[in-house]
């Protein structure tokens, strides 16, 4: 437990930082929302009205007088009205878009933790074999490419060049989505593209870490001792490597969802995905800096609850941190 509370002590820490840099972050770019409204208009607001609009979206005041009225808003969950989509409140976006970027977030990290944990196993067990010799400098290679150009190729051969797969959008254009079967189609269908750009680029780092860390292991005492006392290759695979070697990978797994979440904005932007990453390029565009706090806020609290959630699965898989305090 005292592990846990000094966790949650610097992931406070954290949080206060991110969310005082989400504020200033929007900030320091040229420009500002209502400086924006009133070159959109051309000439058709006045001077006089341009400071109304300040006031009524809260950019009158001092920085000092902004950043508490932030804070104040915050701790009540008011992420503030949206400038490029006035009147509709910052939060109805950012839930909606933020349940398509959850939607490819959620099965893109599934899908490459389970392919390429399976494949690090197998990799590792079995060394220096065809498979070995083959998937893991692939996996090497594809581990370097970055998420927009892995997008973009299977937007230019899949979408444009051959239309297997549609340009964009999350479902039919003339589809209004639900709980039925017509809808888990449509969904499914326009998300295959963003979702394997994605994994693509994620499944070989897996691989390669649950490699090399089951390869450390094989020669350690305790898997020596299970292989003299006659257990079988399954069990000691599994339940002696395996297991051991996953705690790495439940870190990792938390240190990269800011990295996935990241590859699914790219996604999102060149596959017209509605997901965050589509309406924070329109909100930074426009200057919109209640939809980019709310959207950086967001971000943070998903990136410090997966590390906590990765320290108490720690705690729950390594019995040492409960028994020594984390030392």
């Amino acid at each position: 437990m005292a592990f846990l509370a000094r966790r949650l002590g610097f992931y406070f820490a954290a949080f206060m930082v991110a969310i005082t840099l989400n504020f200033f972050l929007p900030r320091w770019m040229p420009g500002d929302p209502t400086t924006r409204i009133f070159m959109a208009l051309r000439g058709k607001m006045r001077p006089d009205q341009m400071e109304m609009l300040k006031k009524a979206y809260g950019y009158d005041g001092s920085l000092l007088e902004q950043y508490g009225q932030y804070l104040w808003k915050l701790l009540h969950l008011d992420f503030g009205i949206s400038t490029v989509n006035f009147p509709e409140p910052t939060s109805s976006l950012l839930f909606y878009a933020a349940g398509w970027t959850l939607f490819l977030v959620g099965v893109a990290t599934f899908l490459s933790l389970g392919i390429g944990l399976v494949m690090g196993i197998y990799s590792a067990w079995h060394r220096g074999g065809f498979f070995d010799s083959v998937f893991t400098p692939i996996n090497v290679m594809m581990n370097a490419f970055t998420p927009a150009v892995v997008a973009l190729l299977l937007w230019y051969a899949f979408a444009l060049e051959w239309a297997v797969f549609p340009l964009g959008r999350a479902h039919d254009i003339n589809l209004v989505p639900g709980w039925n079967w017509e809808s888990a189609v449509s969904i499914s269908w326009h998300a295959v593209l963003p979702v394997l750009s994605i994994v693509l680029v994620n499944f070989g780092s897996w691989h390669l870490g649950m490699r090399n860390t089951m390869i450390n292991l094989l020669n350690e005492d305790f898997v020596v001792l299970a292989k003299a006392k006659g257990l079988s290759d399954r069990r000691v695979r599994y339940r002696y490597v395996a297991r051991n070697a996953i705690l790495p990978q439940i870190t990792s797994l938390a240190l990269s969802v800011g990295f996935v979440f990241g590859g699914a904005f790219i996604s999102e932007v060149v596959f017209n995905y509605p997901g965050l990453g589509k309406f924070t390029l329109n909100a930074i565009e426009s200057r919109d800096y209640t939809f980019i706090q709310a959207q950086l806020t967001l971000l943070t609290c998903s990136v410090l609850i997966a590390n906590l959630i990765s320290d108490v699965l720690n705690v729950i898989f390594d019995p040492r941190l409960r028994t020594s305090g984390g030392h």
